[in-house]
């Protein structure tokens, strides 16, 4: 008997455990203080919430955003007891999915022009307007706070489909697939995704490299 095709392909799951990782590390950093770790993780992120978005329009079937990004039609019909029509993301959760993906490039791209007003600041920071600087000050602390709102939801709710309704939303977050999910086709290559992840962490670097160095504080 064939193998099933994978639900996520193996450079969605890789980003989606990188990303709890990096975020996890990113809060920690920050409320101890490790400005050093926290600049890094940030920039982690960016280039992989980056090749996410790119991965949305690359990827095997049921990462791109095509396959789980609907109207509101499809949503209202999720909502009244339809079927998901595909077994990655239901309507309802792929626009979760797509509004959690958006706010953590916010909070990470603000994370850039930030300041703790002391001894750190982001590597765009003296690259801004002070207007700017301010802004993204505001918009990096309201968008952690939503975010954490945000992924207690995911979380609760991936909770209630796993264990109240018995539908496995775990597994194939883990391996790929489930009893009962399988995807419709076959996979891309990971190095595909590695490789997109290369050039934006290329850009980045380059585009960080050319941005004005902050000035001697003494």
């Amino acid at each position: 008997m064939a193998s099933a095709h994978p639900v996520w392909d193996l450079a969605t799951r890789l980003f989606h455990w990188s990303l709890v990782v990096c975020f996890a590390l990113a809060w920690w950093s920050a409320k101890f203080e490790r400005y050093d770790i926290h600049e890094v993780t940030g920039q982690v992120m960016i280039v992989l919430l980056v090749t996410r978005f790119f991965w949305g329009f690359l990827g095997s079937v049921h990462s791109r955003f095509s396959d789980f990004v609907v109207g509101p039609a499809s949503v209202l019909a999720y909502l009244r007891g339809q079927p998901s029509p595909t077994p990655g993301h239901n309507p309802l959760g792929g626009w979760s999915v797509l509004a959690l993906l958006c706010l953590l490039l916010l909070q990470a791209i603000s994370g850039l022009i930030n300041s703790d007003d002391i001894l750190f600041s982001g590597p765009l920071y003296y690259a801004a307007e002070p207007q700017l600087r301010d802004l993204m000050g505001v918009v990096h602390q309201w968008t952690f706070d939503i975010l954490l709102g945000l992924i207690a939801l995911h979380i609760l709710t991936i909770m209630y489909y796993q264990f109240r309704l018995k539908k496995q939303l775990i597994q194939p977050m883990l391996v790929g697939t489930a009893t009962d999910r399988e995807g419709h086709k076959a996979p891309v290559s990971a190095l595909k995704a590695v490789l997109v992840a290369i050039v934006i962490a290329l850009l980045l670097w380059q585009g960080l490299e050319l941005a004005p160095q902050p000035q001697p504080l003494w």
